[in-house]
């Protein structure tokens, strides 16, 4: 199935640049945009699976966009790609409701398999700054969890939700528990319609409040 992108940067030539790589690799570029508000208007008029989104949109945040878009497209991820790769950028993000965060010094390949992964739900952050969110998911969780999962999961949910809180992706998990990419896949979008959750970023900040990315005992 071909990816459909929208790439969002206020650069002509960089945007320009990304559209030409990403359609040569065979994805579906539908739109570009330069602000915030052209942004929104239109990934809502296109509905792209993946919008790749700078964050400094002149005086403008791409966090704003990335609210906006994550909040009214429910079947729609954003990938950042962005200069900076500051924890407090990152974190910004990632709250806001953006899937991955990617630095801009990435390859080409780096990118194609960023955004071909961001389609596929699993997230995707540059090297290292997975384990600061997830460290910071930690530091957030004031007391810990129970341990006790909650009733609406069935045991494989369970398992499959322990294992994004470890940052595995979909065919790693699926490795793990010798079950299909796809049933992997379904078990991850029946726990997001159970707990109301939009994506795997926000699927792991709810296993580590609750204690569900430890071993069951």
């Amino acid at each position: 199935m071909t990816v459909s992108v929208m790439i969002v940067d206020d650069h002509p030539m960089w945007r320009d640049g990304v559209a030409r790589d990403l359609s040569e690799h065979g994805f579906d570029v539908r739109a570009t945009a330069a602000d915030v508000d052209s942004a929104v208007r239109i990934a809502g008029t296109v509905t792209p699976d993946v919008v790749l989104m700078d964050l400094n949109l002149g005086e403008q945040s791409g966090v704003e966009a990335i609210r906006a878009i994550t909040g009214d497209l429910a079947d729609t991820r954003v990938l950042v790609l962005s200069a900076s790769g500051e924890h407090t950028d990152v974190l910004e993000a990632v709250k806001a409701g953006a899937s991955g965060y990617l630095v801009k010094s990435a390859s080409v390949a780096e990118l194609v398999d960023a955004v071909r992964r961001t389609a596929d739900g699993d997230p995707v952050f540059t090297a290292g700054l997975a384990g600061m969110v997830l460290g910071e998911y930690r530091r957030m969780a004031e007391t810990p969890g129970s341990g006790e999962p909650p009733p609406q999961l069935t045991e494989r949910e369970q398992d499959v939700l322990r294992f994004v809180a470890k940052g595995l992706t979909a065919r790693q998990i699926a490795d793990r528990l010798v079950i299909s990419h796809r049933t992997v896949e379904n078990h991850v979008q029946s726990t997001l319609r159970k707990l109301q959750l939009h994506n795997r970023v926000e699927l792991t900040r709810y296993a580590i409040e609750h204690g569900l990315d430890r071993e069951r005992e």
